[in-house]
This record gives structure tokens, sequence and C-alpha cells, in this order.
């Protein structure tokens, strides 16, 4: 018994429902651990598949960046120069002519030598009766080997000539056109002698 006295709130009815704020207890509900179980299972088989069996297949994952084996090439630690040295461009200057030779050549050329013994032919070129004689008698003054002495059957010659048949007797040829004043000398190897003079027209 209480020491309050009765109201109507004592006075519930027997038969009829209950009403107020009281809520029915119920067991609070847990979450299910089977989805995280079974998600962490089968992430635990795809990576063991991954990490054994896809290497065996060829399967390689590309790596994020691949390495570099050959090493970068070793710089200078001195920066290049702005512009190439003058050495590097300029060719080595020749060494500079010496002031004196060390042989100095003669001023006037050695004279060949004049070889006064070979034969020389007189020929008269110009028709004047007894010019090849005298001229023959020049050449012998002059310490020469008279050879033949006649008239010039040759092509005409507009003055006189003096005709060599080599190189060799081109100093006494020019010996003989010096004596004789003849100053044409003409190679000419066709011609059967050494020395042939031919006193042309006009001949003194």
């Amino acid at each position: 018994m209480t020491k309050y006295a009765r109201d109507e709130f004592d006075q519930v009815p027997e038969n009829s429902s209950r009403q107020g704020v009281h809520r029915d207890a119920q067991a609070t509900s847990r979450p299910a651990l089977w989805p995280v179980l079974t998600v962490g299972a089968v992430a635990l088989v795809l990576g063991l598949v991954a990490f054994l069996i896809l290497p065996r297949l060829g399967f390689v994952a590309p790596s994020a960046a691949p390495s570099v084996s050959t090493s970068a090439p070793r710089q200078s630690s001195a920066p290049p120069s702005a512009a190439p040295s003058a050495s590097s461009i300029a060719p080595a200057a020749s060494p500079a002519p010496s002031a004196t030779p060390s042989e100095t050549p003669s001023a006037t050329p050695t004279a060949a030598p004049v070889d006064k013994s070979t034969p020389v032919a007189v020929y008269n070129g110009a028709g004047t009766a007894g010019l090849a004689s005298k001229v023959a008698g020049l050449v012998q003054g002059g310490g020469w080997t008279l050879g033949t002495v006649g008239n010039w059957g040759g092509l005409p010659q507009k003055s006189s000539v003096i005709f060599y048949n080599a190189p060799a007797q081109k100093a006494n040829a020019e010996a003989l056109g010096t004596l004789l004043g003849i100053q044409q000398v003409v190679e000419a190897p066709d011609v059967q002698q050494p020395l042939v003079v031919v006193a042309g027209p006009g001949y003194q």
C-alpha cells in the first residue's frame, strides 16, 4: 500500500488493452558479417592468382617507370667556351723562308758548250752565184767543221735560216747564227744533217 491517496490514474480497467507510451522491448539487430567475409575471401583469392599464376602465363604488370640500364654520358665540369680557340681554326703557319738561301744561283746561267767539230752544211737559197762558197768560208774561218756545200733544194726561204735536227744542237746553231749574222734558228727533226745553214735572199 502507498501512503498517497488514490486518484483517477489508479483505476485501470482489467479487460482493456494497454495504452500509453510503453513499447515492447525488441532485441537489438546485429549487422550480418558474412558479406564482409565473402568480399575478403574473394580479394585474397584474386591476390594469390595474380601473384602466383599470372606470371607463369606470361602476364607481367608493366612497371611504373622503365629502368635505364645505360648510364648518362659524363659531362665535363668545365663549361664549353663561347667561341672555338684560334689555334683550332687557323692552320699552322708555315715557317718563314730564310733570308739567305743555302745555295745562291748564279746571276747568269751557264751556257751550253759549243761543239765546233759538228759538221755544218751550207746551202745557197737566194740564187746568187757564189753565195754558198762565201758563207762556207766564214764557217771555216770560225773554226767549224765544214760539211756539204751547194744549192738549197728544199722549200724556198724568204730569209736566211739555220736548221738543227736535235735539241742538243741548239747551242751550236745559236753560235753559228751569231757568227754569220743569222737570227732565225729553227729545230727541224727531219733534216738529215745536224746543222744546216741556208743563205736566203738579202744575205750580205
